[in-house]
This record gives structure tokens, C-alpha cells and sequence, in this order.
């Protein structure tokens, strides 16, 4: 298991910690890999009714680590950056996220697959993906239009600007917002919460509330191919080396703060 991935046992659920806090959690191809393996572990042990998600340090997310991403850019299904956002779009086990901080880009998107979102104050939600020259995934176009609506989609998608965690909590992308020093506490409540229901119920629940899995996997799927030709593209190309040279747009640096 990476350093940069801290997996843990809360009770009766796996506490799932990005842990690279001086790279604001940017996660790297062996994260994704560390990842999906706990969540796939998780999905297997019927001691387990929940998986927490949350970010150690200033960040939830910073999205995807970009000199990582642009050395090894993925190309399909078989990615590991795609793998792991199966696993969490199939998952059975209620998924929690504690997010505090930037969630720029699959810091946000994934927050789509979880069940339960608790966001600190200092959250701010961003999907730059269009600004990079690259298109959104984890289904993100067609489940986020389903949550806010298409006008407030269109604005995140191709404006790319963050939202504060009150933003976030109005337009119904998060559960509800608390001061960042409960955080954790309050998602561990919630963790428990989720445990002490009768199991079965609270998986069939589930099941119900997401039987549109189908529709999400093929999505995953369409975006997974455009994405990986938008990264052969030129615009992608500029974005990531005006960016990754410290030359990139107001908006950039506007996402990493």
C-alpha cells in the first residue's frame, strides 16, 4: 500500500484516506490502484457496511496528479484512473465523503458515486476539465445534470469555476456543511448511523435508489473513449505544459488555492 493512500478500519466500515497532503492529494496512478483495491476489499467482506472517503492535509482533491497523468495518460476502460471509478459506480456498500478543501476535478466527480457527502466550510468544488482541453467523466454528464439541473451543469462543466461549500450544499451536490474541525466527527457519526441500520435493508435501498447502473456504466464508458482522444489533442497538450510550467490561466491557479 502506497504512502500516499492511507486505508483504515472505523467500526464496521474502511476509512479510505488520500494522504499526500504537500501535493494537496493529487492522485497518481499507483493512488488510484491502492483505491480500488480497498474499496473492491471492502465490497467482499460482509463484516463491512460503509467506506469513508476523505483527504488529509489543506485538500480533498486537487484531482489528477498532471505529470503522472501525462506520463502514463489513460487510454480505456482498463485505465487505473477508470478502474477505480467502476468499483465505486458499482459499489454496494454505502460510500461517505468527508471533503474539506479544494475538489477539483474526480475530487468532485466522484463525490457523484458516493451515497452520503459531508463538505467543511472551506470546500470549494471545481470541474476544470474543459478548460484543459478535455472532456468530464465518471458519468459526471449525465449524473450531474440529474442532481443540480442542466443549466447549473453547463456553468460547472464549461466555466470550470469553483463553488463554495454553501453553493454546494443549495444546489444538492452535498448533504450538509459543518465547520472543519467536525468534519470527520461528523462523518464518523454518520458511518456509524449507516452501521447500526439492518444491513440487507440498507443494501437493497441502495440498490433501488441506483438501478440506473446500466445507463452510468455505459456513460463511464463514452466519456473514458473521448476523454482518452482529448488527450492526444493539442489543446490538451498547451493547457497541460502552460500549466504544468507555471504559465497557465488565472483559473488555474484559482483551482489549486
Amino acid at each position: 500500500m502506497p504512502q500516499e493512500i492511507t486505508v483504515s478500519r472505523i467500526g464496521c466500515a474502511v476509512h479510505i484516506r488520500l494522504d499526500r497532503a504537500g501535493k494537496r492529494n493529487a492522485i497518481t496512478r499507483s493512488m488510484y490502484d491502492a483505491m480500488t483495491e480497498a474499496v473492491v476489499e471492502a465490497e467482499a467482506d460482509e463484516t463491512i457496511r460503509a467506506v469513508l472517503f476523505s483527504g488529509a492535509g489543506e485538500a480533498f482533491c486537487a484531482g489528477n496528479d498532471l505529470n503522472d497523468f501525462v506520463a502514463d495518460p489513460p487510454t480505456g476502460m482498463d485505465s487505473r484512473g477508470f478502474r477505480f471509478l467502476r468499483a465505486i459506480s458499482t459499489a454496494e456498500k454505502v460510500l461517505i465523503a468527508a471533503v474539506h478543501g479544494s475538489a477539483v476535478g474526480v475530487g468532485t466527480t466522484m463525490l457523484l458515486h458516493c451515497d452520503l457527502v459531508v463538505a467543511a466550510r472551506s470546500a470549494r468544488l471545481s470541474l476544470p476539465f474543459v478548460t484543459l482541453g478535455l472532456v468530464p467523466e465518471a458519468a459526471s454528464t449525465l449524473l450531474l445534470p440529474r442532481a443540480i439541473g442542466h443549466l447549473r451543469s453547463t456553468e460547472l462543466l464549461l466555466l470550470g469555476e469553483p463553488i463554495d461549500a454553501e453553493t454546494a450544499l443549495r444546489w444538492g451536490l452535498v448533504n450538509r456543511v459543518v465547520e472543519d474541525d467536525k468534519l470527520i466527527d461528523v462523518a464518523i457519526e454518520l458511518l456509524t448511523r449507516v452501521g447500526s441500520l439492518p444491513p440487507s435493508a440498507v443494501r437493497l435501498t441502495k440498490q433501488l435508489l441506483k438501478d440506473d447502473r446500466g445507463g452510468v456504466a455505459v456513460r463511464i464508458e463514452q466519456e473514458a473513449d473521448i476523454f482518452a482522444d482529448r488527450l492526444k489533442a493539442p489543446e490538451f497538450q498547451e493547457a497541460a505544459s502552460a500549466f504544468l510550467e507555471k504559465k497557465g490561466s488565472r483559473l488555474f491557479a484559482v483551482q489549486l488555492k
